[in-house]
């Protein structure tokens, strides 16, 4: 079999909708109001895919949104007319997925029986509160906000709407686009709270000739250095495996990635501390440049008595929280975002446990 060219996931799931499963909708079910969009998981959705992506539960693939008593009048009737009129494939690629629960298989080569598609058919509240735990159209509350995972808040406001037939998606959408004023400075100050705890440990792991400690420590604060700097470029950061990508994306990247690499690199921790001091100044005036508080210093300094080179950036932390007029924000404990305190894909990935973890570590943290 001949490997298409590749086509950026988006694109190919905008012109299968436009060319192969809108006509089908306004011959089977003409009038019904629809949204359609490609939102969710996938590298496609946030704009990283390659022709690597294609082996996998990739390929012309989208969301249909109906209003609730549609999905249940039509719902049924247009999964099956989509099986049994869909083409088998679309531009070079199967539309003919394996089914669920085939691990490792990503798109069935047969030509036999009906289309497995992967064309949802649901209506905008219920996927949001798959996806999210939450349905924004009803409003996001402070709970809703705490206890989202960025990177599943990356993948309900990326991706593409293709048609906004119920007028409902793209306000949803809006709603989610980044967090309150005040919330921002508050996962702002929890993001320096932990360069802050560790940023020491890089000199003393290796003052003891823990050169191997060091380097991990140092490897944490670079992953925390560059969420900080997605969130303070007012990004969602996403997940480890495209955390890479979407910092290369940044205005500052350029001129910090040598400094980052650099700390990885290095086999001394005096090399490692050296390369990082000069990641803490750039972002400490990338923080000053950003205006949301009185400026800081951003020069590096001793650690107390000792001899480690820091930020001491709790002086970041404390700066924001004091511009936080929210009483209810000003109120939480300086821990963040579930994903700022927890790094479990088996809890991230899914809400009703990120809500649960939200809820009960904020309620103890608050009594």
């Amino acid at each position: 079999m001949t490997t298409p060219s590749f086509i950026p996931g988006l694109e190919l799931s905008r012109h299968f909708y436009v060319e192969a499963v809108r006509p089908l909708l306004d011959e089977g079910v003409p009038g019904v109001a629809h949204s359609a969009a490609r939102l969710g998981s996938g590298s496609e959705v946030l704009g990283f895919d390659t022709a690597r992506s294609a082996d996998h539960e990739w390929g012309p693939r989208l969301q249909l949104f109906l209003h609730p008593r549609d999905v249940t009048r039509h719902g049924a009737g247009i999964v099956a007319l989509l099986s049994e009129r869909l083409p088998k494939t679309f531009r070079g690629y199967s539309t003919h997925f394996a089914p669920a629960g085939e691990a490792g298989i990503g798109v069935m080569r047969t030509t036999d029986g009906p289309v497995h598609h992967r064309v949802e058919v649901t209506d905008l509240g219920a996927w949001f509160t798959a996806q999210l735990g939450f349905d924004p159209c009803k409003g996001v509350t402070l709970a809703d906000w705490l206890a989202t995972p960025t990177q599943l808040f990356g993948e309900a406001t990326g991706g593409a709407v293709f048609h906004d037939g119920l007028g409902r998606l793209a306000p949803a959408r809006a709603g989610l686009d980044w967090y309150p004023h005040d919330l921002w400075l508050y996962l702002l100050a929890c993001q320096w709270q932990r360069v802050s705890q560790e940023e020491a440990f890089v000199g003393r792991c290796g003052e003891v000739g823990d050169e191997l400690g060091s380097a991990v420590v140092a490897g944490r604060l670079v992953r925390d250095v560059m969420r900080l700097c997605l969130l303070m470029d007012r990004r969602y950061p996403p997940y480890s495996k495209w955390l890479g990508s979407a910092f290369a994306r940044i205005p500052q990247a350029p001129s910090l990635t040598p400094l980052l690499t650099a700390a990885l690199a290095a086999t001394d921790w005096h090399v490692r501390e050296h390369h990082l001091t000069r990641v803490y100044e750039a972002i400490a005036t990338m923080h000053n440049q950003l205006g949301l508080t009185e400026p800081v210093d951003p020069t590096t300094r001793p650690y107390h008595s000792r001899p480690f080179q820091v930020l001491h950036a709790e002086r970041f932390s404390t700066a924001l929280l004091s511009r936080i007029t929210d009483p209810a924000i000003g109120s939480l404990p300086t821990i963040g975002t579930v994903d700022q305190f927890i790094d479990s894909t088996d809890v991230l990935s899914h809400p009703e446990l990120t809500r649960a973890a939200t809820h009960v570590t904020v309620s103890e943290r608050t009594r």
